[in-house]
């Protein structure tokens, strides 16, 4: 398995930064993380944060080393983060709970399965065409889909930021799954807060995603969207790989050095490591496996490709809070 990835948030003009992402792999799965606390309650980063740590700390305990119902993991997944948001809220004896909004990835065997609740988004594109992204759980949404409204109005109706389904609310989110699509290599995955998409339109993000590796692209597309938003504008957030699957990418020795994205190739790894870009989350190791005497790497190869994939996940754990 192998994949370029790059990370950054932005506070844009609010006070608290209170989106989060982060993403965790083994040697044959990868799950991609985004959450949007919501700042109409308090502490919305402190429910983005406990989802993160809740879905990563399942991730570990399944994955070995790919989780064996994706579908299944996700909605799991999720309402186990919604559970625990409610936990802690009684734990530390909140006056209301906090809420956020979130979406995740898992991708293993070449297939992407994704899961959402609310209006953080996902897309999957493939030589600058859009092939699949999440419906927003809004009140737009619902009016377009029933043809009340035009699409175009989702930039300017006065109740686009109504949403009706998030995490720690009172009442159980309903998870809505989509994907189990094959990935050829080239294809990006982005997540993101409605901070960014909200400020571009669909097309453009698409194709400032397939001009530039995910290490320029995601920047490039951060910026253009706080200068959009001018001074009052969202906290921005995105998450992106560029799959490779078993290939090996081509052309990274021409690209500038600012440019380089990180590539992680999982191939070396044993089946028990678990590596992870969110904060809090253990990594709660499987039971070692008994060594395989026709194993293709000795113990140095492998000590060697782990310090290279922790290397790779600081550069490219980027937050400015």
């Amino acid at each position: 398995m192998q994949f370029s990835v790059y990370q950054e948030s932005h506070i844009g003009g609010r006070k608290v930064n209170q989106d989060r992402m982060g993403y965790s792999f083994t040697r044959d799965a990868l799950l991609l993380v985004l959450a949007d606390g919501m700042g109409g309650h308090a502490r919305g980063e402190v429910a983005a944060a406990v989802a993160l740590q809740t879905i990563s700390a399942l991730f570990q305990r399944q994955a070995t080393p790919y989780v064996k119902k994706p579908r299944r993991f996700l909605e799991e997944a999720l309402l186990a983060a919604h559970r625990d948001i409610h936990a802690y809220r009684l734990a530390h004896e909140m006056p209301e709970t906090p809420r956020t909004t979130i979406v995740a990835c898992l991708i293993q065997h070449n297939t992407a399965t994704w899961a959402h609740c609310g209006d953080s988004r996902l897309y999957w594109m493939r030589d600058g065409r859009i092939l699949a992204r999440t419906r927003d759980h809004s009140h737009i949404e619902s009016l377009i889909a029933k043809g009340l409204v035009p699409p175009s109005a989702r930039a300017t109706h006065p109740d686009r930021n109504k949403l009706y389904n998030c995490l720690g609310a009172d009442s159980l989110p309903k998870v809505e799954v989509g994907g189990a699509e094959g990935m050829l290599p080239g294809d990006r995955m982005l997540l993101c807060s409605d901070g960014l998409w909200s400020m571009l339109p669909d097309d453009d993000m698409a194709r400032r995603m397939a001009a530039h590796p995910v290490a320029r692209a995601v920047p490039e597309l951060l910026r253009a969207a706080l200068e959009a938003a001018g001074d009052g504008g969202d906290n921005v957030t995105a998450l992106a790989i560029m799959w490779q699957g078993s290939s090996v990418v081509d052309g990274l020795d021409t690209m500038p050095a600012d440019a380089m994205p990180t590539v992680i190739s999982t191939e070396a790894l044993p089946q028990d490591l678990h590596s992870t870009t969110i904060l809090g989350a253990p990594v709660e190791r499987q039971p070692a496996q008994a060594p395989d005497a026709d194993a293709a790497f000795d113990d140095d190869e492998i000590e060697k490709a782990i310090a290279e994939i922790r290397g790779a996940i600081e550069k490219s754990s980027r937050i400015l809070k």
